[in-house]
């Protein structure tokens, strides 16, 4: 049978009327939760009761070796997944404030290259795919409530961008839980800060409460690609939609060899029964971090690019009661973000990732790294700032062609130094001239607090070093290379 799914676990049998988890079900339902999120957030609620920690121990979770590959892939796959472009989707996860930058407001109206968006390249990426092709190719970002308004208004700049279905969904939101009493989060001071959104892992359960599968499923619509926002090198490939065609498959992770950068990434791994399963360094038991982060053990990263059956989404939610039941991340963090110091709260979340273990015949595929260009730190987004990556007539990433033979596939590592550069507005100070030119940069690591002045250059292995109480400028033109290491004040 093709896409066929896996037998869902049984549902939770818990009864609702729980007294801790009534004051929950009323908060959720005074803010217009869909009955169906708050049914699973109980799901997960009796998880947390019960003392679950979502951990996976790597018995469960063996190494992965032997994957097809990218490379592999050639024009028979491009001529497929050409004629199959007609029914295929784009769809970002837009639901992140960037808020471990400092950020207040959606993460992809942040200018990445000159003033040009995440959110601007994404869309210049779909209208050069359907002007190119022909095909009516359409934009769907999951938004969150912390995203939605900003983004719907940054989008009426592109009208040409209007489309058969809707341009956006929403994904749920969930209460906050105070880890001591395991209670609501309540926070006067901003009461928004009592609310958090649930991990990508929402994306299906939203898709289904929105209407938005249906409406997909109803123009036409069979294949989506499933990316982050902030990922921008996250675009629709005619030769992985026609390997997953030509295959018949019902979901596809998309994963890359994991380097030094990717050590507390998700990683893939295998179940005992044969399936492949995603786990988070949030679901690993403390004792087996340093297992986790063997990348020559566990060598793929999931680069959170998915391909999905859309017909086969609706089939193994009908199978599991539309409740995929995915494993818990519990995230332990402070209730208001910008103050570390705010009382810890539990926040139930899900990874979308972890679904390939419920779609049988489910595979994961070797990509290159250039399909995987995120910005989680300060130091991703000054890569990005630089002329390390350029952009092409199609509004592609691409490594600048004269980057260091060894380093001819993959950008520098950079490393800048919490205290001074994790905050956006800390790195414009620092920088603010904009990036120095890297185009020959291996690595870039800055401890202390440094200034950098106009046209600086860094070549080769960096690192810049200063104790001092005083700031440090780098003198504009400074041409930055390994010789100049360990770093001396008189530059």
């Amino acid at each position: 049978m093709m896409h066929q799914a896996d037998h869902p676990p049984q549902p939770s049998s818990q009864p609702m009327d729980d007294p801790r988890f009534e004051r929950f079900a009323a908060k959720m339902q005074a803010a217009g939760v869909p009955p169906l999120a708050i049914r699973i957030f109980h799901f997960y609620y009796q998880q947390l009761l019960a003392g679950a920690t979502g951990y996976i121990s790597q018995d469960e979770a063996a190494p992965v070796d032997t994957l097809p590959d990218y490379t592999d892939l050639g024009d028979r796959q491009a001529e497929i997944g050409q004629k199959a472009l007609e029914r295929a989707v784009v769809l970002k996860l837009n639901g992140g404030l960037g808020t471990s930058m400092g950020m207040d407001g959606p993460k992809c109206l942040l200018p990445v290259k000159g003033e040009l968006t995440f959110l601007d390249i994404i869309v210049k990426q779909v209208l050069h795919l359907r002007k190119q092709t022909g095909v009516r190719l359409p934009l769907v970002l999951m938004n969150s409530f912390n995203t939605v308004e900003e983004t719907r208004e940054a989008l009426q700049r592109y009208p040409e961008l209007e489309q058969d279905i809707p341009l956006d969904f929403l994904q749920h939101k969930l209460p906050k839980i105070w880890k001591e009493s395991l209670l609501p989060a309540e926070w006067p001071a901003d009461p928004e800060k009592e609310w958090c959104p649930p991990g990508h892992g929402n994306i299906y359960v939203a898709l289904l409460t929105s209407g938005m599968l249906e409406k997909m499923l109803d123009a036409g619509y069979e294949y989506a690609f499933v990316s982050n926002s902030d990922n921008l090198g996250a675009v629709l490939d005619t030769r992985i939609l026609g390997h997953f065609v030509e295959q018949r498959l019902p979901f596809l992770m998309e994963v890359a060899y994991r380097t030094a950068a990717d050590v507390k990434g998700g990683h893939l791994a295998r179940r005992p029964d044969g399936r492949l399963i995603l786990r988070e360094i949030s679901q690993c038991p403390p004792e087996e971090q340093a297992a986790f982060q063997d990348i020559e053990r566990y060598r793929y990263f999931n680069t959170n690019n998915l391909w999905i059956h859309l017909p086969t989404l609706r089939e193994v939610l009908q199978r599991h009661d539309d409740m995929l039941q995915l494993p818990l991340i519990r995230n332990e963090k402070p209730v208001d973000p910008t103050d570390l110091d705010s009382p810890r709260v539990y926040q139930l979340e899900t990874a979308m990732g972890s679904a390939i273990a419920l779609f049988e015949g489910a595979e994961a595929l070797r990509v290159p790294r250039s399909r995987f260009i995120p910005v989680k730190k300060t130091n991703d987004l000054l890569v990005l700032w630089s002329d390390v990556y350029e952009l092409t007539d199609g509004y592609l990433l691409r490594l600048t062609p004269d980057r260091p033979p060894e380093a001819a596939r993959r950008p520098p590592l950079v490393f800048l130094d919490d205290r001074y550069y994790m905050l956006i507005a800390d790195l414009q100070e620092r920088f603010p001239h904009g990036a120095p030119s890297m185009r020959r940069c291996l690595e870039l690591r800055v401890d202390g607090n440094i200034y950098f002045g106009r046209d600086v250059v860094v070549e080769g292995k960096v690192h810049l070093k200063h104790e001092g109480s005083e700031p440090l400028h780098i003198a504009d033109g400074t041409v930055l290379g390994p010789e100049t290491t360990p770093f001396a004040p008189s530059l």
